[in-house]
């Protein structure tokens, strides 16, 4: 086996992986047995980046130097780490600085694994283990395509003019800059900008350390960040108008925006400002870093993305014209707002280690917004919203035979950006608000809370989070349970019957195809009847189960016309089938109006998806939409049009 496979053979263990090196052994391709590799090797960590940017807008390209602390944890020749292939690497600049010994190891063999985007760096002779700096000169495109760092364009005074933005999530950064490109690879930067234009405004994660004028150009230094992935450093170089204002904690916060549209972020800054205090309360920890500038940018791939103290956005979803928008405009805004501050904390703070546990930001993002929205705008019904925008569409497409695990197994980069979708958002945020139903929205919150001051800088993976509820819960079987939501895709439908003073109950998977596997979950379920007093909570943990529930009926003064309720106010992610005879009495809660309105939308939700899976007679879901003749709430009354 010659070197460089052997070292393969032990990507990713720590200084008992690192493999020999020989200082005579030598090798016509450093790339050699580096290829096809899912992570990088870990026997070289970076610690800090000082990076040099000096991008030209109108030639649309740039250049730059890095100098990286990186530390040698064993001994080894070879650095590996990230670079585009259309990062164009000047070989001659490349050299490793060992501050103990002031040795200089200079002009490494230099290869790329372009199909992985891998730079090898193969020095003659051993690096010494502990700390040193790698410094390497780069050049590259600012390209058009909404990623790495590449060109926004707008109009100034009726004159195209070229603006500067970073997207780096999900591996994106090294388009930009030779790095160690994944989440677990945390560390301080300090980014200065070269020879920008005076006029334009120039922003970062940090707050500018100071600023050179020479003539009409400028550097800006920013001050050093806290340690963080490469996926959130950010750059902005453009013409903006701003608003600002400051948190009581002195945070200063501004949104940035086309000239002359400054006052259309001033709904925005007042979201933020409030988000901003309602997370620092929630999560018990303030905002980390010393500002928060959030940017509408023209050209924006995604609908926002939460660069850590430098958050960028679509126009559309970021400004809110008071005269011209609409009041749907004004929910858009509040909810990405909220969504993209939350990962400041569960996502920037405490990173996921890897993209397989994508969800634990994402799916707590898209959660926290209506957590959000509900404590700063109470009159939008927000929860009735999140099960008709999440839970619904989670469900839909989670019924599909072609989904996947919330936990999906993520083995290259190139793999990543097809776990961005639905499940990872959407389920993900269902299935939070069915865990926070079972525990208890004070449990979960203090859960939450010491799982942030746990892993506070640092990464996490969604173990992490079950060990924390099993202590803070007394809850030892949390993992075992929401293991069956995360680690399998799908959902059950639950088929109910009434017998005597029982309920009987099976699970089955839900798929519109309409074949069953044997799969199983272990399901959280809220019962009510008659009244929402009467709710009571039971953990199904096999495929069928009885459940007595005389103490439920002790108080109802009409059987016959008794009604009972499972996955009351939806906070569950599945189905639910009614034999005939409840299913009857739930058509008179309906008609009554004794329901909820999100319990009348999720009955109709169920009852229209069961009958596309064939469980359910078109006839039977006509008798139960004819309950719902005298809706007069639009949630529920849209839905009925789409089901027409």
């Amino acid at each position: 086996m010659n070197l460089l496979k052997k070292c393969c053979s032990c990507f990713r263990k720590k200084t008992d992986g690192v493999p020999p090196t020989s200082t005579s052994h030598q090798l016509s391709d450093p790339t050699t047995g580096f290829k096809g590799q899912p992570r990088l090797p870990t026997f070289a960590v970076p610690k800090r980046y000082d990076i040099q940017l000096k991008p030209d807008l109108a030639a649309c390209k740039f250049e730059g130097i890095v100098s990286i602390v990186v530390d040698i944890v064993a001994e080894t020749r070879f650095i590996v780490l990230n670079a585009a292939a259309q990062l164009h690497i000047n070989s001659d600049s490349v050299h490793f600085s060992d501050p103990n010994s002031n040795k200089v190891f200079e002009k490494p063999k230099v290869g790329k694994v372009e199909a992985d985007e891998i730079l090898v760096l193969e020095f003659s002779e051993t690096l010494p283990k502990g700390m040193g700096v790698l410094t390497i000169g780069f050049e590259g495109v600012l390209n058009d395509k909404m990623k790495g760092f590449y060109i926004s364009t707008y109009d100034h005074n009726g004159e195209k003019k070229n603006m500067a933005v970073t997207q780096f999530e999900p591996a994106y950064a090294r388009q930009c800059f030779p790095c160690w490109d994944e989440p677990s690879f945390k560390a301080k930067f300090n980014i200065t900008l070269l020879d920008v234009p005076s006029e334009l405004v120039t922003l970062s994660n940090m707050p500018v350390d100071e600023e050179e004028l020479n003539g009409n150009l400028k550097t800006v230094y920013y001050q050093e960040s806290p340690v963080m992935s490469t996926y959130l450093v950010a750059v902005v170089i453009g013409l903006f108008d701003y608003v600002e204002d400051y948190t009581p904690d002195g945070i200063k916060v501004r949104v940035y925006s086309q000239v002359g549209k400054a006052n259309q972020g001033k709904f925005a800054l007042h979201v933020a400002l409030q988000t901003l205090g309602f997370y620092k309360d929630y999560f018990q920890m303030p905002y980390s870093l010393p500002k928060l500038d959030m940017v509408a940018i023209p050209d924006f791939a995604a609908g926002a993305m939460e660069n850590y103290g430098l958050v960028t956005y679509r126009e559309k979803d970021l400004l809110f014209d008071d005269h011209h928008s609409a009041a749907a405009n004004k929910q858009r805004v509040a909810t990405v707002v909220a969504h993209e501050l939350a990962p400041q904390w569960f996502g920037n703070l405490v990173t996921m280690e890897w993209w397989t546990d994508l969800w634990l930001k994402e799916g707590f993002a898209t959660w926290m917004s209506y957590m959000a929205k509900d404590k700063l705008f109470p009159e939008w019904k927000i929860w009735t919203q999140f099960f008709d925008h999440e839970s619904s569409e989670g469900l839909r497409l989670d019924g599909l035979a072609e989904s996947h695990p919330i936990e999906v197994e993520v083995n290259h980069a190139s793999e990543i950006n097809e776990i961005y979708d639905t499940i990872s958002y959407k389920k993900g945020a269902s299935i939070i608000q069915m865990l926070k139903g079972y525990v208890g929205g004070p449990h979960f919150q203090n859960s939450l809370a010491t799982y942030i001051k746990r892993h506070a800088w640092s990464n996490a993976r969604t173990n992490d989070l079950w060990a924390v509820l099993k202590e803070e819960c007394n809850e030892p079987t949390i993992d075992k349970i929401m293991n069956s939501w995360t680690k399998q895709e799908g959902y059950p439908v639950l088929s109910v019957k009434m017998k005597n003073q029982t309920l009987e109950i099976k699970q089955s998977r839900f798929l519109y195809a309409g074949y069953r596997d044997r799969r199983q979950w272990i399901i959280p379920i809220t019962c009510c009847c008659d009244d929402y007093d009467s709710l009571i909570s039971l953990l199904m943990e096999k495929k069928s189960e009885t459940y007595d529930i005389k103490d439920l009926l002790s108080n109802i003064t009409d059987p016959a016309r008794s009604w009972i309720k499972l996955n009351v106010e939806q906070i569950g992610f599945f189905r639910v089938k009614y034999d005939d005879g409840l299913a009857a009495k739930l058509r008179y809660a309906i008609e009554h109006k004794c329901l909820s309105v999100t319990d009348r939308l999720g009955i109709l939700d169920d009852s229209f998806a069961l009958c596309m899976a064939l469980e359910m007679s078109l006839t039977s879901l006509l008798t139960f939409m004819a309950a719902y003749r005298e809706e007069l709430e639009h949630t529920v009354l849209s839905n009925l049009i789409k089901v027409i």
